[in-house]
């Protein structure tokens, strides 16, 4: 009996070599305006925090605004939020990804029935 797999596209906008935004960053992101900090969306994806810490460096650069605001600790606690760009940008992204699947749907189907069936 053949298995059922879910089949998508992942999408990643390149900015020269380096990927602007894609699936692990926009998880990041989604991560973070739940999470209200770094550490915690850091560990809710299971990375370290110097991970999750550099990519939103690296989203916050790229970008002409940054996605992803930060406030140090201290008494109070730090913590971080996603800006409007950061929410834009999500958001397209997340829109261009619908599309993008949207538009494929059929290959990849046609795709996925050249392949084995995965192990069980």
């Amino acid at each position: 009996m053949a298995k059922t797999r879910e089949s998508m596209p992942r999408l990643r906008i390149l900015l020269g070599a380096a990927v602007a935004l894609g699936p692990g960053k926009a998880a990041l992101l989604e991560a973070v305006e739940e999470a209200g900090s770094i550490s915690g969306a850091a560990r809710a994806m299971g990375m370290s925090y110097r991970r999750a810490w550099t990519l939103i460096e690296a989203m916050n650069l790229d970008f002409k605004k940054p996605l992803v605001q930060t406030s140090a600790g201290g008494s109070g606690g730090g913590g971080a939020r996603v800006t409007d760009s950061g929410r834009d940008a999500l958001r397209r992204y997340r829109a261009m990804e619908e599309k993008a699947s949207a538009a494929v749907k059929k290959e990849i189907t046609a795709f996925a029935d050249l392949l084995n069936d995965p192990p069980e």
